[in-house]
């Protein structure tokens, strides 16, 4: 299987990476946390670059693109700590377009494609819910059903989650809600794969930056006299870390692939379940062992590391930990 990005998917990459490095960087990121919590500046500039159109069908003003054209963007998330929502409005659009009316989709896509409408996705009437804050209408599962509610409809109890991401926990009535549609099993287990597989893709994008910080820490940080990264033991663990992220990588490749791609639901689950175990390993070793090898230093505030080691240590684990993800790849 040939995972090389295609010329588009590399321009559109390289276009989300350098606006992260210019206007992003570690510093801005840490205002916006300190402000409200996501910036409406930078969701724009999202948005004017096609991030939330993306996946939409062309056939509501979207690109039409999968998981495979998404992952580089999520990638250079993870590198950058984004924590502004696009994921959860692109999920719950997702469902949207797997599941609603003609008439609803013209009502909602149109605008989620322009930037206009954030959406979230919630998986039962009382659940925690990221992004639900920064969200114009929630998308709600209900026994089986799929509703529509906007958010000031919606009982809300605000929180920052330990890798600074906005969440809430939600209550809702479905007599405040619109029906999208019923029995959306299909569509939502679709919708949470689509969702689980770009997770993956954001992990490998924070283990890659986990990665490479160590490194550099090793090549400048002295002991003896002699950089730290000269002592054999310690090249071994950074070589081990590398490997961690590459299979990482090479799994989160196929699970999205498998999501664009896969006309068997049970193909698509297996390889989605099996990335995430991988993934989930490999953000735990990559994250334990750049803070260990930073010493004390990984764990402060000021050291974007700390900031990588809280979103894999959430990443590993939402959408299910490695637990869920086994017992559901062993029965499929």
């Amino acid at each position: 299987m040939n995972f090389d990005y295609s010329e588009e998917q590399q321009l559109l990459a390289d276009s989300v990476r350098r606006f992260l490095d210019k206007e992003y960087d570690f510093e801005s990121r840490k205002k916006i946390i300190a402000g409200a919590g996501w910036s409406e500046e930078v969701w724009a500039k999202f948005a004017e670059m096609g991030l939330s159109a993306l996946p939409v069908s062309p056939d509501y003003g979207g690109f039409g693109g999968g998981a495979v054209d998404l992952m580089s963007v999520m990638e250079a998330f993870g590198e950058a700590l984004v924590v502004e929502p696009l994921l959860p409005t692109l999920v719950a659009a997702r469902l949207v377009g797997r599941a609603a009316s003609d008439a609803q989709k013209k009502a909602l896509l149109p605008a989620v494609a322009a930037g206009r409408l954030r959406l979230a996705f919630a998986a039962s009437p009382k659940t925690n819910v990221v992004g639900a804050p920064a969200a114009h209408k929630l998308v709600c599962l209900l026994q089986g059903d799929l509703f529509i509610v906007d958010a000031a409809e919606v009982s809300m109890q605000a929180y920052r989650t330990i890798d600074n991401m906005l969440a809430a926990q939600i209550e809702f009535s479905p007599s405040k809600a619109d029906l999208l549609a019923k029995d959306a099993g299909t569509a939502v287990e679709e919708a949470l794969d689509f969702a689980t597989a770009l997770v993956c893709a954001e992990a490998v994008g924070a283990m890659k930056f986990a990665c490479d910080t160590t490194l550099e820490y090793l090549k400048t940080r002295k002991q003896f006299g002699v950089p730290i990264g000269t002592f054999q033991a310690l090249q071994h663990r950074i070589v081990d870390m590398f490997i961690s992220h590459e299979q990482a990588k090479s799994m989160a490749c196929l699970a999205c692939s498998r999501v664009d791609s896969s006309e068997a639901p049970a193909d698509r689950a297996r390889a989605v379940s099996a990335a995430k175990i991988r993934i989930a390993d490999a953000a735990r070793h990559v994250s334990q062992e750049s803070v260990q090898l930073h010493g004390g230093m990984g764990m402060s505030e000021e050291l974007k590391v700390s900031h990588s080691f809280r979103r894999l240590t959430v990443l590993a684990r939402q959408f299910g930990d490695a637990d869920h993800h086994l017992q559901r790849f062993a029965t499929l």
